[in-house]
């Protein structure tokens, strides 16, 4: 058995103990479930939305596992996975090396700390899953941050006016922009990053409508798979016959309980994990220009 074969399986036995031992998963109304009644319920579902801390390696290796349980060669339904660290249009090749394809595809090794989220392209490339690209490419990201809506092309353009964000959601987005900028964000900023925020979402709901097959899994940021103003928001619109799931990973901690009740609503499920060991993110932060700011790895 080759060691691209053998990770899932190792992933598979590991989680299988951590999940009793360390993390619990949570509905969206505070029931606990267990690891085989929500991969029962995902298995259910068109479009499967799983975020992430980006620097919790638990939460790649947690949704690691998942995909390989819901693409077990037995399962009436091999999932697509789309990818926010990959630009929308490009799909890795599984014939090439996979560093190789993964810069083609606009996967940044620095910007996305490799190799953090080896073990998702490893489990999906061990299954033989389609792997594609669904975000805006930085230049696109950029020109939106900086030029607003003229940037933006006609198709998300419509996306978006088609999903309004109510105005509760819209006031949490632009608090969450402003937590992941350190509380340093200007006010005259905020509209554009706003729709640079949701213009990422437009181009990833847009992949996932557009894979040939289903179920189709979403792996990104915690923001973008939110239900009241990310990707889920925009597939509720887009697509209210088809059953969307979506979970938000998150870390344990002496305010959890606080953050789930402020969580309320943004999820169908969430995920708790142990936290990262981290420095404060915050320390000694500076506002980057818009031209850099958005280059780089998404706060949410």
């Amino acid at each position: 058995m080759t060691p691209m074969k053998i990770l899932p399986l190792l992933l598979t036995l590991l989680f299988a103990h951590q999940l009793t031992h360390a993390e619990s998963i949570r509905s969206d109304a505070g029931r606990t479930l267990t690891r085989s009644e929500i991969q029962v319920e995902l298995a259910k579902a068109d479009f499967i939305l799983l975020g992430e801390h980006h620097d919790n390696p638990q939460h790649h290796i947690q949704r690691a596992e998942l995909i390989s349980a819901l693409a077990t060669p037995n399962a009436p339904r091999q999932p697509t996975i789309v990818m926010e660290y990959l630009q929308r249009g490009h799909r890795v090749d599984p014939a090439l090396p996979l560093l190789e394809e993964m810069e083609q595809a606009g996967f940044s090794l620095t910007g996305w700390n490799w190799p953090l989220h080896e073990p998702l392209f490893a489990a999906a490339r061990a299954a033989g899953l389609p792997i594609l690209g669904g975000n805006l490419s930085r230049a696109d990201a950029r020109r939106v941050a900086m030029q607003g809506e003229s940037a933006l092309d006609a198709a998300l353009a419509a996306q978006l006016q088609r999903a309004p964000l109510t105005t509760i959601a819209q006031q949490q987005l632009d608090e969450d922009l402003n937590s992941g900028h350190c509380g340093h964000l200007p006010p005259s900023r905020l509209p554009n990053m706003r729709l640079a925020q949701r213009a990422r979402d437009a181009a990833l709901a847009s992949t996932l409508l557009a894979a040939e097959t289903a179920p189709v899994i979403l792996l990104a940021g915690n923001g973008h798979v939110r239900r009241d103003y990310g990707v889920a928001r925009l597939l509720l619109e887009s697509a209210p016959q088809r059953r969307i799931i979506s979970i938000g990973f998150y870390e344990s901690g002496p305010a959890l309980e606080q953050r789930l009740v402020e969580l309320r609503g943004a999820y169908d499920y969430i995920w708790i994990t142990p936290p990262a060991e981290r420095e404060d993110p915050c320390a000694g932060f500076s506002l980057a220009p818009i031209s850099s700011a958005v280059s780089s790895r998404p706060a949410l």
